[in-house]
């Protein structure tokens, strides 16, 4: 309950975090020429708070990833896993059973040539 409760919260401050993104004028660069650089929003420290919120928003997702992480079903990580094994122990057997076409290259003929 609590995996699932942190990758949707993962999911939001995800979008949060795009849409902080797209909504911050640029700095510098090409695109800050053709836009007015706080004009659009109107206050100055709206740029402040929108790159606090976006800072905020990775530490989050940060630490919610991490939560997610120790919050996983142990039993469906080793069945997983388990799963995963077969696949790799399968693979490697096609790899070992098939045999792997090497293409021959023709040596040229040694040819004498003169010495001087």
């Amino acid at each position: 309950m609590l995996y699932t409760i942190c990758i949707v919260l993962i999911l939001i401050a995800s979008v949060l975090v795009i849409l902080a993104v797209l909504v911050q004028s640029p700095k510098s660069g090409m695109a800050a020429n053709f836009g007015a650089s706080n004009q659009v929003m109107g206050v100055r420290e709206t740029t402040n708070f929108l790159e606090k919120f976006t800072w905020t928003m990775a530490i989050a997702i940060f630490a919610l990833c991490l939560v997610a992480t120790v919050a996983m079903d142990g039993a469906r990580v080793a069945e997983s896993n388990s799963a995963i094994m077969k696949d790799a122990a399968a693979l490697q057997e096609r790899m070992l059973e098939a045999e792997v076409a090497v293409p021959q290259a023709e040596v040229p003929a040694a040819t004498e040539t003169p010495a001087e």
